[in-house]
């Protein structure tokens, strides 16, 4: 049996006594700053011979000053959980900049920062403690689809490829201080299903395990992800891991995602998440949802009592999370399976 890391105890104590609020788009507050080439090459990355801007990760190791000030935002505006900059931080997403002898640097790095600004808000309010979350996303690739129409079998990635591109990431997100893993924006829960199996191998051969965040993806109003699951059979198919939370985020804005957070609320044997865009997209691909627009879609899910954890995506700022966390302090956390959740994070 692993041994859980220390901070895992301040979390469960947290998780059973109020709503947790997670951070928000990463990307969009980048987006603020006027970035170029030269700020993502810094002197480290000067003579890479590929082009390198809109490469966000990156920054962690070439504009940490830019990535710690979002995460201190968003602490500021009332989070608890603040996630790596670290989305595309597999060796199988840094093949598109030839950037895959950076991964360990850009994901340790990053979650040093998350750290470094975490630990300066809970000294600031010991009353609420603040925790980093790795963030794992899906890759640019899926195991359960071909990328040629013309070619049904074939696949652009294995299971284990993504087994030990995720095992190489989540090493160096826990070597930098992560207090949990997210798994998250998941749109083939077979790539879900690598990062969870590498997680485990991991936590055996560290002998210590952090809590695991899974987060699914419906892509759209159909209420499938892309490989075609349902919201229930995304759960069915993941429920046999043992969860911090199960959730949903991205793709879809809080009032269109309702249907599918209900579902999980109803029958998630974990903790249940949600981090939705700010709304839609309007036709440039921005998003206008304001924060009171949001908090107050959002409200509806903490009055029925569907959440254990909300937060923001796309489109998100730190006055969207100010609104959420206002909103969340006002409601006590979601009860269901209360017994299963009481084994899933023992009282000591």
């Amino acid at each position: 049996m692993n041994k859980l890391k220390p901070s895992a105890e301040k979390l469960f104590g947290a998780l059973r006594s109020r709503i947790l609020v997670l951070d928000g788009a990463m990307g969009t507050m980048i987006q603020r700053h006027t970035l170029s080439e030269a700020d993502f090459r810094g002197d480290r990355f000067k003579d890479h011979p590929d082009d390198l801007k809109g490469n966000n990760d990156l920054l962690s190791l070439t504009r940490p000053d830019i990535i710690k000030g979002i995460h201190e935002a968003y602490f500021e505006a009332g989070a608890d959980i603040a996630e790596t900059n670290t989305f595309s931080g597999t060796r199988i997403a840094q093949a598109d900049y030839g950037l895959e002898s950076a991964v360990y640097d850009l994901n340790y790095h990053s979650a040093r920062l998350a750290r470094e600004a975490a630990d300066a808000f809970t000294v600031r309010t010991p009353e609420k403690p603040r925790f980093v979350a790795g963030s794992v996303g899906p890759t640019n690739r899926t195991a359960s689809i071909s990328p040629d129409v013309n070619d049904p079998g074939y696949r652009a990635v294995t299971f284990d490829d993504l087994r030990e591109a995720y095992t190489e990431q989540m090493a160096a997100l826990l070597d930098g201080g992560a207090d949990l893993l997210l798994i998250e924006t998941v749109f083939d829960t077979l790539n879900a299903k690598a990062a969870l199996f590498a997680a485990r191998e991991l936590f055996d051969e560290r002998g210590e395990e952090v809590p695991l965040m899974v987060s699914g993806t419906i892509t759209d109003a159909s209420g499938r992800t892309l490989s075609g699951q349902t919201t229930e059979a995304f759960l069915i198919s993941i429920e046999h891991h043992e969860l911090l939370s199960v959730g949903l985020n991205c793709a879809l804005g809080a009032a269109q995602l309702r249907p599918y957070i209900k579902v999980l609320s109803e029958k998630a044997p974990f903790a249940v998440s949600a981090h939705p865009n700010a709304g839609l997209p309007n036709e440039f691909g921005e998003y206008d949802q304001t924060p009171e627009e949001m908090a107050a879609a959002v409200e509806e899910f903490l009055q029925e009592g569907f959440l254990n954890i909300v937060g923001g995506c796309c489109g998100t700022t730190p006055d969207h999370i100010a609104m959420l966390a206002e909103a969340a302090a006002k409601y006590p956390p979601r009860t269901r399976f209360a017994e299963r959740l009481s084994q899933i994070l023992p009282e000591n």
